[in-house]
């Protein structure tokens, strides 16, 4: 989960860390059969009319994110300055809904306690999670707001940071986060001949890389970027690839499980997306993304 003023002084920079992609099969974003709240309320334009959310705290729209907030999706560990993929993102839905900045109040919520099962403490969270079955079947989720891919980090000059494809790679010893789509992907696509060392945290895999415990590691796409720019020295983005063969991998926007929030901000998200803010506003943040190499 990491995260462009960063990404100019860096170069590559435009991208984060705490990749934090989902264990299961992903599915195109797609909210998890949440009620739509134009059946009790009127037109879905009156539904979704600010005085008429069902909100944690009236008048506020409260939310989630992990804490350290990483580049890219965040700058400097602070998601309410509006900069940043993810910040802008949630000022931006916000906004789409009627919400001022002020009138949008931030929760540090970690990152698998947020699609846990249970009642939560945020309107949705947003924190780089993808869009899973399993995971739908405790939380609901907004359309997509990123496609993502993942991406294969090494040390310049390693046994494996020259691999042109995911076959060369079958050796290597890979780190990964536990409970993430990279480990899903590093287990489903590269299948490597040893298992992958697994990490509760991302950054324990990353020092794992910076100490040559393991040969690569895997992230997302933006993450990798961060990684490479400014955490271990002399790395290199090895190439991408996608977590499955079928349906696009997509970050989602986390909702409690019958949220009637979630027809209101797809309707934002839709908005975001036609107008093409949503795409600026990736551009802005994450457009340091391109020109990694396709690794098949």
């Amino acid at each position: 989960m990491v995260r462009p003023s960063t990404l100019l002084a860096l170069g590559v920079l435009a991208v984060a860390t705490a990749a934090c992609a989902p264990a299961s099969e992903p599915t195109q974003a797609s909210p998890s059969g949440a009620a739509s709240p134009s059946a009790a309320t009127g037109s879905p334009a009156q539904a979704c009319a600010k005085d008429r959310l069902a909100l944690k705290t009236a008048g506020k729209l409260t939310v989630g994110t992990d804490k350290p907030a990483y580049e890219p999706w965040f700058k400097n560990d602070d998601p309410t300055n509006g900069e940043g993929f993810e910040s802008a993102v949630a000022y931006a839905v916000a906004t789409r809904l009627g919400f001022t900045k002020d009138e949008v109040v931030w929760e540090t919520v970690k990152f698998d306690t947020a699609f846990a099962p249970g009642p939560k403490k945020f309107d949705f969270d947003i924190n780089q999670v993808s869009i899973t079955p399993d995971r739908a079947k405790v939380v609901d989720f907004s359309s997509g707001y990123y496609t993502v891919k993942q991406a294969v980090v090494a040390v310049e000059g390693s046994a494996f940071a020259s691999a042109k494809d995911l076959a060369s790679l079958k050796d290597a010893t890979i780190g990964v986060q536990v409970g993430t789509t990279s480990l899903r992907a590093v287990k489903d696509v590269i299948q490597p001949s040893a298992e992958p060392k697994v990490y509760n945290d991302q950054v324990d895999a990353v020092n794992a890389l910076k100490n040559k415990q393991v040969d690569a590691i895997v992230v997302d796409l933006p993450t990798a970027f961060y990684v490479t720019a400014a955490q271990v020295e002399d790395s290199a983005i090895v190439g991408q690839f996608s977590a499955t063969g079928g349906t696009p991998e997509e970050f989602g926007l986390v909702f409690e499980k019958g949220s009637t929030l979630v027809t209101c901000v797809n309707t934002a998200i839709d908005e975001l997306r036609s107008s093409g803010e949503l795409a600026k506003i990736e551009e802005q943040w994450l457009s340091a993304a391109a020109g990694a190499p396709e690794l098949k």
